[in-house]
């Protein structure tokens, strides 16, 4: 007689049939079968390995990482004799004493001229800079993945190609079409729309810089959405811009959302395409610049930019910690299949 133990949970279970001593007797010589089922990760009572090492290192990490904005944050309400005389980390011998904590470096750096125009330019470049571009790419990123039509595949490579240039090269050819304009021989072929120091022109460039990262997340997700419902509304007779609207847009928002961060924070922490397209006039100027000016021209008013820092900081962490439950799901969109 074989008893097999089967357990229905997702611990491993040997099963042995207990038919040994028949061979011991002189029976038919009973084999001794062994089932072991695979044990998944997480499962209860399941043995896992280094995981007191993984949560050190990410705690170790973290704390590296953290430790210079910690000085800053300090720094921000040091007055400024002392943050030009002593260490930040000197502060925690003198923790309680009142003169040790101002908060005229906030006060200076709020009052300071144009700033607060600054703020409002910066909006205004990353706010259209990050919604076109996801705009552009998602329609892409669909026809990419859902229709059929010749050279798609050697198109989209040379989409994801442009990832690898360096947007350094095309900063001044891009501005002088801007400013000029591009012809072969007396035919012209680009005109001369007049878009440098102008708001659409530093909005064009950033779409231009960020459209390729942007197709290729959003295709690897938009890719691995199931054919079935796709095949399923357009038996149902919907054309693709319906399909597009009513399902691929709800079902891609963690990709578009983790693609927003990644462009709003890039465009708003950006100095260099803002200073060559947009100009660095006061009326102009985005944050960044107006960063670079408050600390003067030789840096000696240093100690206002760790208060300013955090001021031009305040923002891209709204927008991060509100999308943050998207940001893991639409990093790894189409990763993995199945």
């Amino acid at each position: 007689m074989t008893v097999t133990e089967t357990n229905d949970d997702t611990r491993s279970v040997d099963t042995v049939a207990p038919v040994a001593h028949q061979a011991a007797a002189g029976g038919d010589g009973g084999t001794v079968s062994r089932r072991r089922r695979r044990q998944p990760p997480g499962a209860p009572g399941a043995h896992r390995s280094g995981g007191w090492f993984v949560k050190g290192s990410v705690l170790a990490i973290v704390v590296l990482w953290s430790i210079p904005t910690v000085g800053v944050l300090i720094s921000s309400f040091r007055p400024a004799s002392e943050v030009n005389t002593t260490g930040w980390w000197t502060v925690f011998s003198t923790f309680w004493q009142p003169n040790e904590w101002t908060l005229d470096n906030y006060q200076a750096a709020l009052g300071a001229g144009g700033f607060s125009n600054a703020f409002l330019n910066s909006l205004a470049v990353a706010i259209p800079s990050t919604v076109i571009p996801i705009t552009i790419a998602a329609f892409a990123a669909y026809a990419f993945s859902w229709m059929d039509f010749k050279g798609r595949q050697i198109l989209f490579a040379m989409v994801v190609g442009l990832l690898v240039v360096p947007l350094q090269m095309a900063l001044i050819p891009v501005l002088r079409l801007y400013t000029g304009g591009a012809a072969i021989g007396p035919v012209q072929i680009f005109p001369d729309l007049d878009l440098a120091g102008t708001y659409p022109g530093v909005w064009l460039a950033h779409t231009a810089f960020g459209l390729p990262l942007a197709t290729y997340l959003l295709r690897n997700y938009i890719g691995s959405l199931p054919a079935s419902i796709i095949e399923s509304a357009k038996i149902d007779g919907a054309d693709h811009f319906t399909i597009f609207w009513r399902l691929i847009v709800p079902l891609s928002v963690p990709a578009l959302a983790a693609f927003a961060i990644f462009q709003f924070m890039w465009v708003w922490n950006d100095l260099l395409v803002a200073y060559v397209f947009l100009g660095g006039t006061s009326e102009n100027r985005v944050l960044t610049l107006a960063l670079q000016d408050l600390a003067g021209s030789r840096g000696q008013n240093w100690h206002l930019l760790t208060s300013a820092a955090f001021i031009s900081m305040s923002l891209p962490l709204v927008v991060f910690f509100s999308l943050q439950r998207y940001f893991v799901r639409g990093l790894t969109a189409g990763s993995v299949k199945g």
